[in-house]
């Protein structure tokens, strides 16, 4: 049974999931992207195919979270729920304030 308390706190709790993943995300992208700019630095890609060793890796690590969070937390993918949006919504967020950082970054 769903009280009141619980169907306010799932949407902040799945933003909030959601947006760590979005976070950690975002972080792991980062340190790829600054990775591979120093690598391009030193000359060392023979061809332009070897820029992007890993990402695939990366984008499973990331669908394994977000199918984790709903195996660890089901009542927040409740059929007909506002819940499930809201972890997309988290991801999406998060993993935009990374892209804003770096932009920010990049800009000063």
């Amino acid at each position: 049974m769903e009280t009141p308390v619980t169907s306010a706190l799932l949407p902040i709790l799945a933003l909030l999931s959601g947006g760590v993943i979005g976070l950690a995300f975002g972080a792991v992208q980062d340190g790829a992207r600054r990775r591979h700019e120093k690598l391009q630095q030193a000359g060392k890609f023979a061809s332009g195919w070897s820029a992007t060793p890993g990402s695939f890796r990366r984008v499973a690590y990331l669908l394994v979270a977000l199918a984790l969070v709903q195996f660890l937390f089901p009542i927040l993918f409740t059929p007909g729920g506002i819940s499930q949006w809201c972890v997309s919504g988290g991801v999406v967020l998060g993993y935009g304030a990374a892209l804003y950082r770096q932009l920010r970054k990049r800009i000063t």
